[in-house]
């Protein structure tokens, strides 16, 4: 019987439907795969999309999660296209923080060339980690505080990529969590009938995979500093060329 503790849950945010799975699909996999439990907050059902209806996305976006092994909740802010960055949104995601109790949360990217209310949700993410820790704040003051331990971002596209952050790389070569997370992709029906986003994706994976010297790798982008107690917990460099 393993004395190891079991891992701290994952929370994932997306803006839209299908943003978790086309961004970190495959580390959800991994990391499910591994025994940790994740989780999914969805803050659209995708209805100001040009493909599908938002009763349609939803579906998808719970099928997905499924395949990852995830579990998922939608959560109504201001609607597709039309999310601001305001004190009260940040609140209601911390107040999710609280609730989860996660060690990991991701992100969408900061980054404003992409969909804006990927780069803002992110800000919004951002600002409920701070504020889930605060003990005083009223609007909190039902659930206990709750530190994370890690705050990763993720990019939807490559030009959401940080261009001023050294991505930690994650390996997601195994065929079983490669094959788990095409299929998560493939569930968004509606969006990869109209863009061969998997290949996308997939492409971008096989590219940061060379570049490390395994076959698939996906790229998280930490908000602070990450704190080691040993360099053996530090894995290795990319370079291989």
């Amino acid at each position: 019987m393993s004395n190891s503790p079991e891992p701290t849950p994952l929370l994932v945010f997306g803006a839209h439907p299908d943003d978790i799975e086309f961004g970190c699909g495959g580390v959800i996999a991994r990391e499910t795969r591994a025994g940790r439990k994740a989780h999914f907050v969805v803050c659209s059902r995708g209805e100001a999309g040009t493909h599908g209806t938002p009763k349609q996305r939803t579906a998808e976006a719970k099928a997905a999660a499924t395949l990852l092994g995830a579990t998922i909740e939608f959560l109504e802010l201001d609607g597709d296209a039309h999310l601001e960055v305001r004190a009260a949104h940040a609140i209601k995601l911390a107040a999710i923080i609280r609730r989860l109790r996660p060690g990991t949360v991701l992100a969408p990217s900061v980054v404003e060339n992409q969909h804006p209310d990927h780069a803002r949700l992110g800000k919004l993410v951002r600002d409920a980690a701070r504020l889930a820790r605060y003990g005083g704040l009223k609007e909190l003051r039902g659930k206990k505080s709750h530190a994370i331990e890690q705050l990763f971002f993720y990019a939807v596209t490559p030009e959401a990529e940080p261009r001023d952050l050294t991505p930690m790389l994650i390996d997601i070569s195994s065929p079983e969590i490669i094959s788990a997370w095409t299929a998560a992709m493939a569930a968004h029906v509606s969006q990869v009938s109209a863009r061969n986003y998997i290949e996308l994706q997939l492409t971008r994976a096989r590219l940061l995979g060379a570049r490390a010297g395994i076959h698939f790798a996906s790229a998280l982008f930490p908000n602070e500093p990450l704190v080691f107690t040993s360099l053996t917990q530090a894995g290795r460099g990319a370079r291989r060329f």
